[in-house]
């Protein structure tokens, strides 16, 4: 499979999935733009994804808050200034904040998981269609939204700290659902990749050995996901040949959640 020749934007791109995705996206012959929260310029480690993902050419990093509207468009006019269009909007940048209880939820912490995961990629996107080319014919082309959702949606075992991040992804999803309505008619499709546990630094965080040992053993393959594992699903919706899949949630979880 080749994404030669596709310009494709994503947030959340420096780290974990995100990065993984960037990387997996680059070897197949895409240029990317990768929303930053860190000054490109002052960033050694931005500096030293560029030549990784095709050199200055082919990447283009821009500093973006993506739960400010007006980073967001400026954002976007980056894209197109340098590329010219965008093929694939990936809004994978997002907030995964646990809460003990109900009753430690705070305005703050609802507001902030939202913006972030709800509203900026849904502004991304908003910004982001103008910009992408119609489908030519049966064969391919078109645009792609890829949307990041989790497997915690409909997962049974679910716990209350969740609560806000699960009902951001419940959005997120009903959001593929609508839009892959809406812009079918534009020769876009918008889907939603759903990862299960997966081995990255945000996952790790707070949780002792044991807890991940149980976690493992949860799923039938006896490991976590890796971000690889995800990032090759989201390589395949951003080309051609995923151009009859539609609206759909995608679970990649090795059969964790089914």
């Amino acid at each position: 499979m080749s994404l030669q020749g596709k310009v494709i934007l994503i947030t959340g791109g420096t780290r974990g999935i995100g990065l993984a995705t960037a990387e997996h996206l680059s070897s197949l012959g895409a240029s990317l733009i990768l929303a930053c929260r860190s000054s490109p310029s002052s960033s050694p480690e931005i500096q030293a994804l560029i030549p990784r993902l095709g050199g200055p050419d082919r990447c283009l990093p821009v500093q973006a808050d993506c739960s400010v509207l007006s980073d967001i468009s400026s954002l976007v006019s980056a894209s197109v200034q340098k590329f010219g269009r965008i093929d694939v909007v990936i809004p994978n940048a997002g907030l995964m904040g646990s809460l003990p209880s109900l009753s430690a939820l705070t305005e703050e912490f609802y507001d902030s998981h939202f913006d972030v995961n709800v509203k900026g990629a849904l502004f991304l996107v908003k910004e982001c269609v103008p910009h992408m080319q119609p489908a030519s014919s049966s064969s391919g082309g078109g645009g792609r939204v890829i949307f990041l959702s989790s497997s915690l949606t409909n997962a049974s075992g679910i716990t209350p700290n969740y609560l806000v991040y699960a009902a951001t992804k419940g959005a997120v999803e009903q959001l593929t659902r609508v839009l892959a309505k809406e812009l079918a008619g534009k020769g876009i499709t918008v889907n939603a990749v759903a990862p299960g546990p997966t081995a990255t630094e945000l996952f790790f965080q707070g949780k002792p050995e044991a807890l991940v040992e149980a976690i493992k053993k949860q799923n039938p393959s006896g490991r976590l996901g890796t971000p690889e594992d995800i990032a090759g699903v989201i390589g395949f919706l951003s080309g051609d040949e995923s151009r009859w899949v539609n609206g759909q949630i995608i679970r990649v979880n090795g059969g964790a959640m089914v």
